[in-house]
């Protein structure tokens, strides 16, 4: 049997972490098991659905590099298919149309809450649907009226739902229209679905769908049940935890690879590794490691683990993300040799892209003024004859690499019988503007001969104006 898992999103909202999460088990899933992973949109509320949360879906997914074997598919255009099969659920006499009013409904739902009953559909139209004039009916599924349903969670163990509980899902709208739970129903069986991995919020909803393949003569897949992520606080994912668009932790400087290591161990673990490769993390994960109880979301973990990837990664990987964050300050960087070189610069430290990339800048853009404090610390007059040394020793080096820049500013604190620091940090903000940059070696070497020695001169002229005569 080939491992068949999916990810099915609604567009009725904007792809977070918590459906990122169910997304990144399902194809980690079907990885291990040399399986397919697919992608379904469940696009049915036309309502709430929107283009432009569909296509966060679609490039959340693209950058996350959790690509699907098989779609997207999207619901609104298997609506032939859907009605074909309540067709056949109303031929077989597995479904019937109900006449209810909403008025009808309202008051059967008082009825029981007062008598202290659970409020659930009581069968009505089940033996006798009368068509009534002016209604148009919607249709119900016939569930079981005794026996019970297993669902054999591969996360929660066994959980046992008796049919006499589960009322007579309504499975299409007056209106014709199908819904959720049958949809998924339809879907999972045309599919090959073998194993659903989805957040433990559809539990309740499961022993309905498993009904319903029964139903259709299909065999049900396997269930996995994740519990849901909550906020530090333990309340609610939200917003305010970081229920956010997962397109706005790209733009934060995120690399995709350390948002997903910091989901996959978010009730998963490996012994005490903490940083994962995704293939390292295909490898390895198996639902039945998955803990049984909600996690905590942690903002501060999540950034140190994309630290420790940052300091994993490639430069050229780096480049490939710095440079969408320099355009986002209005830089436009077409080297990608020196994107690299940059990045190298700066991986040891740097813990988001976003956070290289305004410390980048200066490598682009001449800075047009100096920070205030550090220019009255390190461009004043003292400063006049380190950076006129070091210039006239730079000006001179036949190649312009790093070690030999290290040996002309330190053969320029030897003559002069100063500190490192009195002339390297005068460079530095000569350079870069501030008081902050990478060594200073490799520094100089990104930036560049030409462009070195012109802002030193800057510099020079700066604290030549600055000296009292």
């Amino acid at each position: 049997m080939t491992v068949r898992t999916r990810f099915a999103p609604s567009p009725t909202g904007m792809l977070h972490i918590g459906g990122v999460r169910t997304a990144l088990f399902s194809w980690l899933y079907a990885k291990r098991h040399g399986g397919v992973f697919v992608l379904r949109i469940e696009d049915t509320d036309r309502e709430r659905s929107t283009e432009e949360a569909t296509q966060v879906i679609l490039d959340g997914m693209e950058w996350l590099g959790l690509r699907a074997d098989e779609g997207p598919f999207y619901q609104t255009r298997r609506m032939d298919r859907y009605r074909e099969v309540l067709d056949q659920f109303l031929q077989s006499g597995h479904a019937y149309r109900c006449y209810c009013t909403r008025e009808e409904l309202e008051a059967m739902r008082a009825r029981q809450i007062e008598a202290k009953q659970k409020p659930r559909y009581d069968g009505t139209c089940r033996a006798h649907s009368t068509p009534r004039a002016g209604i148009d009916p919607v249709i119900r599924f016939k569930n079981p009226s005794d026996g019970a349903v297993l669902v054999e969670d591969e996360i929660h163990g066994n959980v046992l739902f008796e049919n006499v509980e589960l009322d007579d899902l309504i499975i299409a709208r007056s209106d014709g229209s199908p819904t959720y739970n049958f949809c998924v129903v339809v879907d999972d069986m045309d599919m090959r679905i073998t194993h659903v991995i989805r957040g433990d919020d559809h539990l309740n909803n499961t022993p309905r769908q498993i009904n319903m393949l029964k139903a259709l003569g299909a065999t049900p897949p396997k269930y996995a049940h994740v519990p849901m992520i909550l906020g530090a606080d333990g309340a609610k994912l939200s917003k305010r935890h970081g229920a956010v668009s997962v397109l706005q932790y790209r733009d934060e400087g995120y690399l995709p690879e350390a948002l997903l290591n910091y989901l996959v161990r978010l009730g998963w673990s490996h012994g005490d590794q903490e940083v994962f490769t995704l293939d390292e993390m295909a490898r390895l994960f198996d639902t039945s490691d998955v803990n049984k109880s909600a996690s905590a979301f942690n903002p501060d973990k999540l950034l140190w683990l994309n630290q420790q990837h940052i300091m994993r990664a490639t430069p050229e990987r780096l480049a490939e993300y710095l440079k969408p964050q320099l355009a986002a300050l209005g830089v436009s960087a077409a080297n990608d040799a020196q994107l690299a070189a940059i990045a190298k610069t700066q991986q040891e430290r740097a813990k988001t892209l976003k956070e290289m990339a305004q410390n980048s800048v200066f490598f682009f853009n001449e800075p047009q003024t100096y920070d205030e404090k550090a220019a009255k610390k390190n461009l004043t007059a003292d400063a006049l004859a380190p950076l006129s040394l070091v210039h006239s020793k730079l000006s001179g080096l036949g190649d312009w690499q790093a070690s030999l820049i290290h040996n002309a500013v330190n053969d320029t604190a030897t003559e002069l019988s100063l500190g490192l620091g009195k002339v390297a940090q005068p460079i530095r903000v000569a350079v870069s503007g501030t008081a902050v940059s990478p060594p200073i070696d490799v520094t100089l070497e990104v930036l560049g001969r030409d462009a070195t020695l012109r802002r030193l001169q800057r510099a020079i002229d700066y604290c030549r104006a600055s000296k009292p005569s």
